[in-house]
């Protein structure tokens, strides 16, 4: 089967403003190259469309007609909350041209509302709930939709959602993701500027599921349970990206990559004992960063270590994030650096209970703590959260969905007065953060290790200058 696979454009800045994201960030849509890798293996013929890519259409209506013109018989669609309207209006114009295509989505959005969205969107044939790699390849090779598990569609006019699919166990079964797919990867897929010191560049994703409910997280598509691949395929798949795409610094975005430290330690020694000529970032949790472990980290190749921090306030940390604290924090945080290793700080503002005040401590929090960078997200309440059933009661909520990205606020808490003092705290601390004197001094002291991304950020530097004039105090 011809098999069309298509990442939206979706919503992805702040309205009136220019989006620089996919210049300043572009990523892989690595969950669409896996099903893709799935049904290459299976036989079928797959395209991909992504439209944050480097030749990206510029609008649906091109978009839809490219598609066209490889004579899909199936579009499966991955679709996040903000992203989700966008496809759906693309698939409206893939039915319009040729009704027999079948339409599938899937995706986190998906996962978590489930079957209503069969009612309201008639462009949309099936859902997919939950792993896509199996239910869309049982779907393609034309099993009854009654029989595939993970699978939601429409019977006459009755809809059925059938039994959740068991997620895989063995995600060492995967074929590594169908990278080769992509226009213009990975030159065109960008790491985070000033992220890495030489590219190219690619992101990984090596382990699924999460056993902690942060009150704020979504974890419909890959559920509770964790697992993940060994150290032995984590290796190969590094090797991989070296050896076909010249990939020389890899991003891997799991929220638990030191998790199972055994897995980590076998890692470390293959990188340590044959490097592998690259540079890594990883994630970790706060408890899951022992001195031995960094230690290990920093042999094989890691230049920068994440940690979830969230707020720098006690009693809103302990409501959304229960097993951290902030004194956990700021030993992680120092542990990470005493070890020569870079440490970024992710925070999230107007949480449910959040005040200026609590913003103003996590804002003194985050400067107390020397990083080398700093994402501060802007919380987004998403239906699969365990928080979201309790969101009408904490504030105000403005459910758009093609607004709701982290990048927009549409959550106002009980505590603040409005939505306008919110952005202008948020863009207090964004601009406090990146001026303060011992930051710049330590960005300065590696501009020169950075001269790719300085280089692409004088490149596009009237997009970064608009981007900038968005944090503006107002």
């Amino acid at each position: 089967m011809r098999i069309a696979l298509i990442h939206p454009t979706g919503s992805n800045w702040m309205p009136g403003r220019k989006d620089i994201t996919a210049t300043a960030n572009r990523m892989p849509p690595l969950g669409l190259l896996s099903i893709a890798a799935w049904l290459e293996r299976e036989g079928h013929r797959v395209f991909v469309y992504d439209g944050l890519g480097p030749d990206a259409p510029p609008n649906n209506e091109a978009f839809s007609a490219r598609i066209l013109a490889d004579r899909p018989e199936m579009a499966g669609f991955s679709a996040t909350t903000s992203g989700f309207l966008d496809g759906v209006e693309l698939a409206e114009r893939l039915k319009k041209k040729r009704p027999e295509i079948r339409t599938v989505f899937g995706g986190v959005h998906i996962s978590a509302v489930g079957g209503p969205l069969l009612s309201e969107f008639p462009s949309v044939d099936y859902l997919c709930m939950g792993e896509g790699e199996a239910t869309l390849a049982e779907l393609a090779s034309g099993s009854d939709p009654a029989q595939v598990d993970g699978l939601g569609f429409r019977d006459g006019g009755k809809i059925v959602v059938n039994p959740p699919r068991k997620p895989i166990q063995d995600l060492d079964s995967l074929p590594f993701p169908a990278y080769q797919a992509l226009a213009g990867f990975p030159r065109s897929y960008h790491l985070p500027l000033f992220s890495y010191i030489r590219g190219p560049g690619a992101t990984m994703v090596t382990s699924r599921g999460c056993p902690y409910r942060c009150a704020f997280c979504d974890r419909s598509v890959f559920g509770s349970h964790y697992r993940f691949n060994s150290a032995g395929y984590i290796y190969e798949h590094m090797r991989y990206l070296r050896d076909s795409f010249g990939v020389r610094h890899i991003n891997i975005y799991d929220d638990l990559f030191t998790v199972h430290r055994g897995r980590i330690i076998e890692l470390c020694r293959k990188l340590a004992d044959r490097p592998l000529g690259l540079r890594f970032n990883c994630a970790v949790r706060v408890g899951h960063a022992d001195e031995e472990l960094l230690d290990m980290l920093k042999a094989a190749g890691c230049l920068m270590v994440s940690i979830g921090i969230e707020s720098g306030d006690e009693q809103v940390l302990a409501r959304q994030k229960a097993g951290v604290d902030l004194q956990g924090v700021r030993r992680t945080v120092h542990r990470i650096k005493d070890k020569g290793l870079r440490v970024k700080g992710l925070f999230m503002m107007g949480l449910p209970e959040e005040t200026e005040e609590s913003i103003r401590k996590t804002s003194d929090f985050a400067l107390s703590l020397g990083l080398d960078d700093m994402n501060m997200a802007k919380f987004t309440p998403f239906p699969g959260a365990p928080v979201w059933k309790e969101i009408p009661s904490l504030g105000t909520f403005e459910c758009r969905w093609p607004l709701m990205n982290c990048l927009n606020f549409v959550f106002l808490p009980q505590g603040i007065d409005s939505f306008q003092t919110l952005d202008r705290l948020y863009n207090w601390h964004v601009q406090r953060f990146y001026r303060s004197k011992p930051w710049r001094r330590k960005f300065a002291r590696r501009l020169w290790q950075h001269r790719e991304s300085l280089l692409r950020l004088i490149a596009h530097m009237p997009s970064f200058w608009s981007a900038r004039n968005s944090f503006a105090e107002e």
